[in-house]
């Protein structure tokens, strides 16, 4: 295999629905063509490959008889016009990794894992198969229709999968020594500290709220201004609110993200507003204390303009803290490699999330420029791929003396 992993994703990249960057959505002619691919990298690894019944394709170097087994993987899918290196980079990485150590005895075997489906862009769920090896997937969930009308059961049969089968998947009784992942910041942190990787301390918990206002349309020529219930100038006040708390918080995100204005024309008065409200932080106490704060300036901001106000929290994902012994290992590698390491939180969601709930989990950031991700011109560099390469074959060997002197 080449050694040059920007070849590598270069390649992978061709794998992609017609348009500027990588669009590649799950249980697809796409997906199909990459599995290809990566089958190709695990193989040429030496690694033993099978497709789950979840579709995460899993390569496996086996351990000595009744060994326990580390994992490492991410997912292959990308949003729509996304980038080359979201995901697909961290299936590739850990491969490398273990085709460093190609042939050097392991007392314990390595699972890489490439995910089907983390963003979420065709289904309105996602992390179908990290959930499934951890036991928590809700089976209802494969009846969710895509917008063509196309279950995720459908989908997944119309792949060559066995949905039926999924739930045999659960491996909570094995024994797993941990998963880690490895992917681009998609922040500019570590641009800022001028450090190639970084150490994830945890991963951000998110909610999201629905809100409505509903003021008064009206002739945008003949109300006076002070007697007019203008929705739009209300949610206006309330994300400049948003804006002003989070940027004072320290330790939470709040985003609104979409909006939709009714009757939306130049000439009415606006009368009725739907926005999304998300809130993020690592810390879970901070997030929901920021949610009932925010909530409250909302009603006072509607109170002061007359209008009527109703929210619905619509989505809670807790946080997930990295597990110390195996992030204390995953630094004691990267310094190695790299000198000291920096330690961040992830305010994205990642596969590593649902499988906290498997194992113990830790992740390594590679910076990306100026933090860009999930658009075409996302990149990371050669070098820093390089430093996360070899952190990774360090951590395996790493892992290994410990379970020698233990």
């Amino acid at each position: 295999m080449r050694d040059q992993i920007s070849d590598l994703l270069e390649d992978i990249a061709r794998h992609s629905a017609p348009g500027a960057g990588v669009t590649r959505l799950p249980f697809t002619a796409e997906h199909q063509a990459a599995l290809v691919t990566i089958r190709h990298w695990m193989e040429t690894a030496g690694l033993e490959v099978r497709l789950d019944a979840a579709g995460t394709l899993i390569g496996r170097r086996e351990g000595p008889p009744g060994a326990p087994v580390l994992l490492f993987g991410s997912h292959q899918d990308s949003v729509r016009n996304g980038g080359r290196f979201d995901g697909i980079m961290g299936v590739l990485l850990p491969i490398l990794a273990l085709q460093d150590l190609q042939h050097e005895e392991l007392p314990f075997a390595v699972e890489v894992l490439a995910f089907a489906d983390e963003e979420g862009v065709r289904f309105p769920t996602a992390l179908v198969g990290p959930r499934a090896l951890a036991g928590r997937l809700d089976p209802d969930c494969l009846d969710l229709q895509d917008r063509d009308g196309v279950t995720i059961r459908e989908a997944m049969t119309g792949f060559g999968l066995k949905p039926q089968d999924i739930s045999g998947l659960d491996r909570r009784n094995s024994a797993i020594i941990g998963y880690v992942e490895t992917h681009i910041e998609q922040g500019p942190v570590l641009q800022d500290r001028g450090h190639p990787i970084g150490l994830v301390t945890s991963i951000a918990g998110i909610e999201r709220h629905q809100v409505t206002l509903q003021g008064q349309s009206g002739h945008a020529g003949t109300v006076p201004m002070h007697l007019r219930r203008d929705a739009l100038a209300g949610a206006a006040e309330m994300i400049v609110a948003v804006e002003g708390f989070a940027a004072s918080a320290g330790d939470v995100i709040a985003t609104t993200g979409r909006i939709s204005v009714t009757p939306n024309m130049v000439n009415v008065i606006p009368g009725d507003i739907s926005m999304s409200l998300e809130i993020r932080s690592a810390d879970d106490d901070a997030r929901r204390q920021a949610a009932t704060t925010i909530m409250t300036t909302f009603k006072a901001i509607a109170a002061k303009r007359d209008l009527s106000l109703s929210a619905e929290r619509t989505y809670a994902q807790p946080a997930q803290p990295c597990d110390v012994t195996l992030k204390e290992r995953l630094a004691s590698a990267a310094e190695v490699i790299s000198g000291d390491v920096p330690m961040l939180p992830s305010g994205a969601t990642h596969d590593a999330s649902a499988m906290a709930e498997l194992c113990p989990m830790a992740m390594l950031f590679v910076r990306c420029r100026d933090g860009v991700s999930h658009q075409p011109d996302e990149f990371a560099a050669e070098a820093d791929m390089q430093v996360a390469r070899r952190t990774l074959s360090r951590l395996i060997r790493d892992l290994a003396a410990d379970h020698h002197r233990h």
